[in-house]
């Protein structure tokens, strides 16, 4: 958790699922006066903030000898840390800048890091994960205000297209 009631995990391929249920909270929340806010940091102080980590796997990963597959999808999403901060949030990154700070287990903003059970970094092996040497890797970068499809498009064009 992230520190922020009410967080609602969802599993991967669940774009649409995100959606609906934004718009199903944003409903209910109508029925009684209550406002949502999908901002990464609501309210500004010294806090993490939400996120929209993202768990990302081929089969390729999930197979034996995955984990090698996994480095190298984090070196190809390295190279293009900028592109990726600037498509997980709706304002371009200026939204993440207020919750990617470094602290909080939070990954910088500036800077792309990664580790097995960090959760500080910008991209987290599952401690299981590596000890099978296959599995999945977890994006903490995008915003809980962002947009599942475009953060999909990207990591795909980067992992699987080298664009």
């Amino acid at each position: 958790s992230s520190g922020i009631n009410a967080e609602w995990p969802l599993r991967p391929g669940m774009g649409d699922h995100l959606w609906v249920s934004r718009w199903i909270l944003s409903r209910i929340a109508e029925e009684f006066n209550v406002v949502i806010s999908y901002d990464p940091k609501p309210i500004p102080g010294d806090w993490n903030g939400a996120g929209c980590h993202t768990n990302i796997s081929t089969l390729a990963m999930r197979e034996e000898g995955g984990l090698e597959k996994i480095y190298e999808a984090i070196e190809l999403m390295g190279k293009k840390h900028e592109e990726h901060i600037h498509d997980y949030d709706p304002s371009g990154g200026e939204d993440n800048k207020r919750r990617l700070t470094g602290l909080h287990e939070t990954a910088s903003f500036e800077k792309f890091n990664f580790g097995v059970a960090h959760r500080g970094a910008s991209i987290r092996i599952p401690r299981q994960v590596a000890a099978d040497g296959k599995g999945y890797f977890e994006d903490r970068r995008p915003s809980s205000n962002a947009d599942p499809y475009v953060v999909t498009d990207r990591i795909v064009r980067t992992i699987c297209l080298g664009e």
